[in-house]
């Protein structure tokens, strides 16, 4: 009699839904749907099942017809890891449209052929002193061979790699002998909506300490907005004699200078185009992108802020 009673109860739903409007494309797009999780769920694994792109593609096809109120109960559970995964996939499409070629039929430039990068690299090793405006006029007038300093650059920034003593760099040794120097420098990360957010780091590199964060949307960035966030992120905190930057054009504003100024922070610049030259807030900026933001997602500013 239970049974008898349950059959009927189901049959009663389901005529139900034939007189609903679209009520067939329903029942049947929800038994296609249970049948290829069923066919999912018994391959034999110990683990979750993969789903490939056939089964992706028919169990989105499928919940399309559902009525909104049955798809939670017939979904089928997503890992954190898809999800960021998805979200990793989303920002480097993003960035893929906003910088790539247009006409992708048209091959870009070929590049500086193996001789004119061993001429360049063995002038480097021969003239160390030698910019890259200097190295581009000795070429021009030794060979005659019209040479852009931007050319020059790439190529050093590309293969050039001086040779490094044993002793520690500069910036190591400022470090130790000073009583106070920070470092500051700027990342950049994506929303779950794709808006871009510029972060300011700033750390002591005497303690290894992180002094605060400073975050603000990726739109153009002034040097008023610039001597804000840091003043925000160094609230309540002792200044510090001086100040490690690269050579970000964000760091050349001149509220920026004459805010340093006023501060009495003297500003230390790193070496152009050499990251080991700014080690402990790059590797930092590292950690904080492979530890901690690559495993979460943040909404707006707000979040993120919260989060660091």
């Amino acid at each position: 009699m239970k049974y008898l009673f349950m059959v009927f109860t189901f049959l009663v739903s389901l005529a139900s839904k034939f007189l609903k409007h679209n009520g067939i494309k329903a029942v049947v797009a929800e038994n296609l749907l249970l049948k290829q999780q069923l066919f999912v769920l018994t391959r034999s694994r110990k683990r979750a099942p993969n789903l490939s792109s056939f089964d992706r593609f028919f169990l989105g096809l499928w919940s399309a017809y559902l009525d909104p109120r049955r798809i939670k109960r017939v979904a089928f559970l997503v890992q954190p890891s898809t999800l960021l995964k998805f979200h990793q996939a989303m920002v480097q499409r993003k960035y893929r449209l906003l910088y790539s070629s247009r006409n992708r039929r048209t091959p870009g430039p070929k590049g500086p052929s193996r001789e004119l990068i061993e001429v360049v690299l063995e002038m480097k090793r021969r003239n160390p002193n030698f910019g890259c405006i200097k190295i581009a006029e000795q070429l021009a007038k030794t060979f005659a061979f019209p040479l852009n300093k931007d050319v020059v650059r790439r190529i050093l920034t590309t293969y050039y790699r001086p040779e490094r003593g044993d002793g520690p760099s500069w910036l190591s040794f400022i470090g130790h002998t000073k009583d106070s120097l920070w470092s500051i420098d700027f990342f950049r990360c994506e929303s779950l909506r794709l808006k871009s957010y510029w972060v300011l780091v700033v750390m002591d590199q005497s303690t290894r300490r992180i002094i605060g964060f400073g975050v603000h949307p990726a739109v153009a960035v002034d040097g008023r907005t610039l001597c804000r966030l840091f003043l925000q992120t160094i609230n309540r905190c002792k200044l510090p004699q001086c100040l490690s930057s690269d050579h970000d054009p964000l760091f050349r504003f001149h509220q920026w200078q004459a805010n340093l100024r006023i501060l009495g922070i003297h500003e230390v610049k790193t070496i152009p185009n050499v990251p080991v030259s700014h080690p402990f807030i790059e590797r930092l900026i590292g950690t904080i992108r492979r530890e901690y933001l690559d495993h979460l997602l943040f909404w707006n500013k707000a979040d993120l802020e919260r989060k660091l």
